[in-house]
């Protein structure tokens, strides 16, 4: 017997899903992100998004893809950026951009983009690194070696804040001290790793793009 489809919902489209799921993340985090909670949303049936999205990666494909045309809008590249201002400029864009939607890093990791919008952006960069000297396989690496520390960092501050201003139980670096009193260094590093995350982060960020500079020889 053949299985049929659902029919298309004339009111549902693609973007509509998908600023709908960006939306329903912050109130619901990834794990509670599903599509019958969407459709519910949209007040349609769960199988009419099958239209749009075969499983819930495709979805996290699209929501990564239209968190990074945001992002771009947001902080484009300037012209007259340095390697080392453009990977200053990326990846603070970057960090923000994760930060305005609870498990912001958990979708834009593994998903892929759809299309090729982040391509414009990715082909400046490569032309400015190549033409500062860094081979492409160099250049590579320095970008994708910023991202990754970029997506870890916020992966791991989201797991103590999921959105700013908000903690979740457990890490409270007092307490953390006083079990950790046997271990003075260790007690006392909890500062270092679970508070000021807007500093700490641009510390180690400065100190992957001066790692790059120092690798490669090139100021």
């Amino acid at each position: 017997m053949a299985i049929q489809r659902p029919q298309r919902s004339p009111k549902l489209d693609k973007k509509k899903v998908v600023e709908t799921a960006l939306r329903l993340l912050n109130e619901t985090g990834l794990d509670g992100l599903t599509l019958r909670a969407i459709a519910k949303e949209l007040n349609v049936q769960a199988p009419a998004l099958y239209w749009h999205f075969r499983n819930k990666q495709e979805l996290l494909d699209e929501m990564a893809t239209e968190m990074y045309r945001r992002m771009v809008e947001d902080t484009g590249a300037a012209p007259g950026d340095s390697w080392r201002e453009r990977l200053l400029t990326a990846n603070r864009g970057l960090r923000a951009a994760l930060l305005g939607y609870r498990d912001g890093a958990k979708v834009f990791s593994g998903s892929r983009f759809t299309g090729t919008p982040h391509a414009v952006e990715m082909e400046r960069t490569l032309t400015l690194f190549t033409g500062a000297g860094f081979t492409l396989t160099q250049a590579v690496r320095a970008t994708s070696t910023t991202y990754l520390y970029t997506l870890g960092f916020v992966t791991e501050e989201q797991g103590v804040e999921p959105l700013p201003g908000e903690r979740r139980d457990g890490y409270d670096v007092q307490e953390r001290a006083r079990r950790m009193a046997d271990f003075p260094l260790s007690a006392a590093a909890g500062a270092e790793i679970f508070e000021d995350y807007g500093r700490h982060f641009e510390e180690g960020l400065a100190l992957v793009i001066a790692g790059i500079g120092a690798r490669y020889g090139i100021d």
